[in-house]
């Protein structure tokens, strides 16, 4: 089965370029186009697409706010990507800490676009790790989040659990996990779930976010 996507921006222009993309892909479907955050909620109902890739700026409603309202809303909701212009952007860490699955710059290269959407659908490992870092680095409180740090601390990880969510803070998959930890990937996955249960977020994406802020991982 293919990947099913839906495009959300404001610009004509953008929606068509990821769509040509995309498009190109034999496991890639596009599904549908929204010109703003506004229309997602009925459209993902009715689509129910396996990737939203999102427009972060818009003028009725934005990424950050759709992204919450599709996650507050719907059942078994879609990975989400946000598109941006600009990486080093506090609406882009916003959005990551409001549940979005990743980010995506305009600007990419056909190839990391089509990258980008498999990974977060796959959902193994973190997409552009470094420049995660870097976000959290400038807008994560530098582990000062108090509600991250006691979110942490009730968690009570284990020591593999903990060496685990190190490893994906870094921005492996779970195969180059279990390769690095002498283990089987299906205990990896095993891991994985046992970390995003006890922190009580929905992807790694999230349990990363949630080790920078809390200071469990420096984000340097």
């Amino acid at each position: 089965m293919p990947v099913t996507v839906l495009l959300v921006d404001d610009e004509p222009l953008v929606r068509a370029g990821l769509r040509a993309v995309l498009e190109a892909q034999p496991d890639i479907e596009v599904v549908g186009e929204a010109a703003d955050g506004a229309a997602v909620i009925p459209l993902v109902r009715h689509l129910r697409p396996d990737v939203v890739a999102m427009d972060v700026r818009m003028p009725l409603l934005d990424g950050i706010e759709a992204t919450r309202a599709v996650l507050r809303t719907i059942d078994e909701p879609p990975k989400i990507l946000v598109v941006t212009t600009f990486e080093n952007d506090e609406y882009v860490y916003e959005a990551l800490r409001a549940g979005a699955d990743g980010f995506l710059l305009k600007r990419a290269r056909p190839a990391e676009i089509v990258h980008a959407v498999r990974l977060v659908a796959e959902g193994e490992s973190l997409l552009f790790p470094a420049s995660v870092r870097q976000l959290a680095a400038e807008y994560g409180e530098g582990g000062g989040n108090r509600a991250a740090r006691a979110a942490m601390e009730r968690a009570q990880l284990t020591e593999r659990e903990a060496e685990v969510l190190r490893l994906m803070a870094r921005g492996l998959s779970n195969a180059e996990i279990a390769e690095r930890l002498i283990v089987g990937t299906e205990t990896v996955k095993s891991h994985v779930s046992g970390v995003l249960a006890k922190l009580g977020v929905r992807d790694r994406t999230q349990a990363v976010i949630a080790a920078y802020e809390s200071g469990f991982v420096a984000p340097g």
